[in-house]
């Protein structure tokens, strides 16, 4: 599909179909497709050798890249992740995290709270790597490290391409600090890096019929009232990007909650006017997917019980969930850490068509601005 060529009627659609090639602009940048190019993380090893821990902190759909980190980084490398809102970061006592290795990720480079939690970083003598979207930005010349996405000019406020390739990013990175702490072999990474690697031409063949089915999805569900998104583990952090985009995009309330806190609390809001989001994919090669993906079949069999609506994302052949839901989005076969790649992009095509539904100009939401959009 060439992206270039076609015309579309808002620039938040035209960065989402965008995605394929900013996100393999990005990997390629860091990694040959078989290994990991060891010169362009050179500053990143200075920065994380002899550091027990990694502090991240950012704001917004950055936040929620960072808390997928946070789970790639501990899983994958072992090492201890605290994720801290930016804003709150500089009113921590000094005595929490000792010796961490300080990242920030921001789209632009020059959030404000993000810019200021940095430069306390530095003031703290914490190492200190940044993930933006423009490699000349301030935070990008202040940090030791800068790893910069290659997502090009994001024009539409809500945050699409910028999301993933930081995602992609983050996960090159866990993947080397795992093979400088020793957590992983050169054939483990080099099996990582097939898999993401194949993620763009994927994504790219599945675009238009998310499209289609999303907008269909957008015209059953357009007097819902307020939307719970669900997700574990690494889903987590995609069900609440999920929410913030319907949020600043569509004026719709909506929340992300872990799958298993439903039921302790959320669950009394359910009915078919609060529709409920559920990041339901299975990886059948990894046991605590498997395990993961058992219980949300259960979730989703007592929710349709209560009357729920139910939108699932679901592995490509799924049958089990996509017989208990009301609507059912498939995405392709994924590793468990990379399968949120494609998950949030159908969540983003939501946010899309459901505020064009309510006449929102979905490019430029009220009383939201982009720190910069790159010329």
């Amino acid at each position: 599909m060439d992206v270039s060529t076609r015309t579309f009627p808002h620039a938040m659609l035209r960065e989402i179909f965008e995605q394929p090639k900013a996100i393999n602009e990005t990997l390629s940048a860091y990694a040959d497709g078989i290994s990991l190019r060891e010169e362009v993380f050179a500053a990143a090893r200075q920065a994380l050798v002899g550091r027990d821990s990694i502090l991240i902190a950012a704001s917004g759909s950055s936040r929620h890249a960072g808390l997928a980190g946070e789970i790639l980084f501990e899983d994958m490398a072992g090492i201890a992740v605290d994720v801290e809102y930016a804003s709150e970061y500089i009113y921590r006592s000094t005595q929490t995290l000792h010796n961490p290795c300080f990242l920030v990720i921001s789209q632009s480079g020059e959030t404000a709270d993000t810019s200021e939690a940095l430069r306390e970083a530095v003031a703290r003598g914490s190492s200190t790597i940044a993930i933006t979207n423009k490699a000349e930005s301030s935070m990008a010349k202040l940090a030791g490290c800068s790893l910069p996405t290659l997502a090009g000019v994001e024009r539409a406020v809500p945050a699409t391409k910028s999301f993933t390739t930081q995602l992609a990013v983050i996960s090159l990175l866990a993947l080397y600090t795992a093979r400088i702490r020793g957590c992983m072999t050169r054939a483990v990474v080099e099996s990582h890096l097939e898999r993401l690697f194949a993620v763009p031409a994927a994504m790219e063949a599945a675009l238009p019929r998310w499209q289609q089915k999303v907008s269909e999805i957008a015209t059953a569900l357009k007097d819902a009232e307020t939307f719970l998104f669900l997700g574990r583990g690494v889903h987590y952090p995609i069900a609440r990007e999920g929410a913030l985009k319907l949020k600043e995009s569509a004026y719709i309330q909506a929340e992300g909650y872990p799958t298993g806190e439903l039921k302790h609390g959320p669950n009394a809001l359910v009915n078919r006017n609060n529709p409920l989001i559920v990041l339901a994919t299975c990886d059948p090669n990894a046991p605590d997917s498997v395990l993961r993906y058992e219980k949300a079949v259960n979730l989703v069999r007592d929710m349709r019980k209560q009357g729920a609506q139910i939108v699932s994302i679901v592995t490509q052949g799924d049958t089990s969930i996509s017989e208990l839901s009301d609507h059912v989005i498939e995405v392709p076969p994924a590793a468990e850490y990379i399968a949120p790649l494609y998950e949030v992009v159908p969540l983003q095509l939501l946010a899309y068509f459901m505020a064009i539904g309510r006449g929102i100009d979905v490019d430029n939401p009220r009383n939201l601005v982009k720190a910069v959009v790159q010329e």
